[in-house]
């Protein structure tokens, strides 16, 4: 389980909204200085706001300022590096080698490749929309009261 800390923003009763700020994954490369990943995320600090459940705890528990800490699994952060990263680039290899097999000229199967990186990126995206309330992909609190398992 991956695991981040967030300041509580607003609670609800079933929930709490969390903000998070993006580290960069590359924190304990020798070449940290000269990254321009590390840079930008030292300068811009990509704030994200997540909504997490509360899995039966007490609302009254949490105030907004807290310091709470999220657990995603890996599995999820593996698979969905996969899908957002190698569906649109096979796509687009998929695309090109059929207009390229069907004879098309230098042109029409450069803008097939296009193409299937579009639809690779619109199929990304509706996975996304379609799993959004999967209770399996969202991050989780992680304390005192929940056993963190790695299945």
């Amino acid at each position: 389980m991956l695991i981040e800390t967030g300041k509580v923003v607003a609670v609800e009763s079933d929930g709490l909204w969390v903000e998070t700020i993006s580290r960069s994954t590359c924190g304990s490369c020798a070449a940290q200085k000269g990254c321009g990943q590390s840079l930008l995320a030292k300068l811009a600090g990509h704030t994200t706001y997540l909504w997490v459940s509360l899995g039966g705890r007490n609302s009254a528990d949490y105030q907004v300022g807290d310091d709470i800490e999220l657990g995603v699994p890996e599995a999820v952060v593996a698979n969905g590096s996969l899908l957002v990263y190698l569906l649109p680039l096979i796509t687009l290899l998929g695309f090109t080698l059929a207009a390229s097999e069907l004879g098309w000229g230098e042109g029409a199967t450069t803008l097939a490749g296009l193409f299937g990186l579009v639809a690779g990126g619109a199929l990304v995206r509706w996975r996304a929309h379609v799993t959004r309330h999967d209770s399996r992909l969202q991050p989780v609190l992680v304390d005192d009261q929940q056993v963190v398992s790695v299945s």
